[in-house]
């Protein structure tokens, strides 16, 4: 079943980093199977008070393949590089079968 990393990036402390990030994470995450249906773009609240500056969702074949994209030792300096130059909040749910 289908899952996806839904992600805000709520603060960029360093822009050169992230944009060193933006850059190099595509490849990654293609080769993790990975497959961005959102990676920035306008936003416009409908409801509620939830402003996110940027968001990025992520689809992946199963929740396990995220997983193991995001536990990758490949992806660990490009994950630490993020953490560094952003304050940014990730969650994982699985889509569903109709």
């Amino acid at each position: 079943m289908a899952a996806f990393l839904i992600i805000e990036v709520a603060d960029v402390h360093d822009e050169e980093s992230y944009a060193d990030y933006r850059a190099q994470v595509p490849s990654e995450l293609a080769a993790a199977g990975g497959t961005y249906l959102v990676r920035g773009g306008p936003i416009e609240v409908l409801e509620g008070s939830w402003i996110p500056k940027r968001i990025v969702v992520v689809r992946f074949d199963s929740a396990e393949a995220a997983r193991r994209w995001w536990h990758d030792p490949d992806y660990s300096e490009l994950k630490a590089m993020r953490q560094r130059s952003t304050t940014t909040n990730m969650i994982l749910v699985e889509g569903f079968q109709p």
